[in-house]
């Protein structure tokens, strides 16, 4: 849970962050579990570790109530589906999972962005 000490976080916003720093996680663990699949997993171990930096980027824009937050928070959430759509096609636990994430955290940074208008 974020911080409530930080004052001007709305709900969304909160969530967006909590979404971001889990889904950010959950795509660290993915890309290094595919690291050792082999050549099939090198497009998705290339998502996850875009989305653990944009998510991250994501979260850390919200905290400090940036310029750019909503438009960070849009293409996060737009490299979240494109890598839950790549993790869906795996099999693999770790792919499972982060998909789960990555689907949570498009919706809280559309949620978001949706509320602040």
């Amino acid at each position: 849970m974020a911080l409530e000490e930080i004052d001007h976080l709305t709900g969304e916003m909160d969530r967006c962050i909590d979404s971001c720093l889990e889904a950010a996680q959950a795509c660290e663990w993915c890309a290094d579990q595919c690291a050792g699949e082999g050549e099939e997993m090198t497009r998705c171990l290339r998502l996850c570790r875009d989305v653990a930096d944009l998510a991250t980027q994501c979260a850390r824009f919200c905290s400090r109530e940036s310029a750019f937050h909503t438009r960070t928070a849009e293409l996060c959430a737009d490299a979240c589906e494109e890598c839950a759509d790549e993790c869906a096609q795996h099999d693999a636990e770790h792919c499972q999972v982060c998909e789960e994430y990555l689907r949570e955290c498009a919706t809280a940074c559309r949620d978001m962005v949706s509320a602040m208008g």
